[in-house]
């Protein structure tokens, strides 16, 4: 174990001890998720009143996440973190009071998505940030796994346990059992040490105004067209992720009446995936060609999308969740692996945030896009005789939540070709070998 002068934890058992506080708060926050998505959807049994929590929650992200970054170079990392477990925290507040008093309506979840975007709109970039000085640079690809476990992990048990204690303690007891997890994971921040970074010459050239350094980020990924390129690939597949994702929980409802039990059961499976996916990236590492995890993971992505519009019911669900998922951690943690390397750590809040605003720039509109082909194009259509219906029925069935399948199938075809198109350009195939790390850059600055 690594320790400073006043003995807290610091290096990989530090970040272990912060993975567990997160992982405690993510559980209960997706057991609060998995309520509250069945909640509105049982209020107002349209798919695009369910997107627009995801764009009242990103609007806001993406917003502040310029300045955001540059909160999070110039301040104490360890307090970003906690502001955005904070932020978090009384977001879910809030909804836990309304749900109590039995005044909530379905309105207040944007309010509060809000909230909760503004506060993770710091969490991505200062422990993306931290972990670069927390942990030597031969364990990113593990500790990105870990991370990724973070996601996935709870996600196996939050369908099963709110399942099961939604009947006992109802939605308020879940939502209360969020907010003290919160504390847990602040407490456990606030017993590690977080290293700050040392400045580099890169640092010295983004110092400025606020403006100027929010901006650095920009100028930065903009004058390499190999960090470019790969944002770019996120930004296309985000797209056409964020339009098919978002009709996957209305489509199964909408197919099985509702089912909790069903809905929960494609939620566990996509949370198995990821948790393998996780425990073979913390493991493995991914690999020695991080770009082949990035590229490949959105082809085999995209695939698994489209498999979960197909007919067939439980079965193809399952096994397109749990696909899509199993990928995710190689996808995720490869790329952020190579970022880590290539960006100097006392620049990585700004160019993290700008990579992010880059890379998440079509979310505010797809649920929009989502929601509107579902309810008035799409699923209209393949209720009745249409030219749809005879084209695709056979693919996608018929009937309520067949177009919503079929926006699903459409979605995940044009995800694969995002990264498949990667292998064709240049500057993304071969980003690893045409950027120099930064530890290299610092070493040569040393020597000069």
């Amino acid at each position: 174990m690594e320790s400073t002068t006043s003995n807290r934890p610091t290096g990989m058992f530090g970040f272990i001890i912060v993975w567990l506080g997160q992982i405690v708060s993510v559980l209960a926050s997706a057991m609060s998720q998995f309520g509250l998505t069945i909640w509105i959807w049982d209020q107002t049994k349209s798919a695009l009143a369910m997107g627009w929590m995801q764009v009242f929650f990103i609007t806001p992200f993406l917003l502040i996440s310029p300045i955001a970054g540059v909160m999070v170079d110039r301040h104490n990392r360890k307090l970003m973190m906690m502001v955005s477990d904070l932020a978090a925290g009384v977001a879910t507040m809030v909804i836990l009071v309304l749900m109590y008093f039995g005044v909530m309506e379905y309105w207040h979840l944007y309010v509060t998505s809000i909230v909760y975007g503004l506060g993770m709109a710091f969490q991505w970039p200062a422990y993306s940030a931290a972990i670069s000085t927390m942990v030597p640079k031969e364990q990113l690809g593990r500790a990105n796994g870990m991370m990724s476990l973070i996601e996935a992990g709870p996600g196996v048990f939050a369908p099963l346990l709110a399942g099961a204690l939604l009947p006992i303690i109802t939605l308020t007891g879940i939502l209360f059992f969020d907010v003290v997890t919160f504390l847990f994971a602040i407490g456990a921040l606030m017993i590690v040490h977080i290293p700050q970074p040392p400045r580099t010459e890169e640092g010295r050239q983004a110092e400025g105004g606020m403006l100027k350094e929010a901006a650095y980020g920009f100028k930065y990924i903009f004058a390499r067209p190999s960090l470019l390129g790969l944002q770019l690939i996120f930004f296309m597949g985000n797209l056409f992720a964020g339009i098919g994702y978002t009709v996957l929980a209305p489509m199964i409802l909408a197919r099985t009446d509702s089912n909790t039990l069903v809905f929960g059961s494609v939620q566990t499976a996509g949370a198995v995936g990821g948790l393998i996916g996780g425990l073979l990236m913390s493991i493995w590492g991914g690999f020695k060609r991080r770009v082949h995890g990035v590229l490949g993971g959105w082809i085999w992505s995209g695939l698994a999308m489209a498999v979960l519009g197909l007919t067939g019911g439980i079965p193809v669900w399952l096994a397109g969740s749990a696909l899509g998922a199993l990928i995710g951690p190689l996808v995720n943690g490869s790329n952020q692996a190579i970022w880590q390397s290539k960006v100097a750590p006392d620049v990585q809040g700004r160019v993290f945030s700008a990579r992010r605003l880059i890379a998440w720039l079509t979310n505010p509109i797809s649920p929009i896009i989502a929601g509107s082909l579902a309810d008035f194009v799409l699923e209209p259509a393949m209720r009745t005789d249409s030219a749809l219906t005879s084209t695709f029925g056979w693919l996608v069935g018929t009937g309520p939540g067949a177009g919503m399948g079929l926006l699903l199938v459409i979605c995940g075809v044009f995800g694969a070709l995002v990264g498949l198109a990667g292998y064709f350009i240049p500057a993304i195939y071969n980003a690893e070998t045409i950027l120099p790390d930064h530890d290299q850059l610092q070493k040569v600055e040393a020597l000069a």
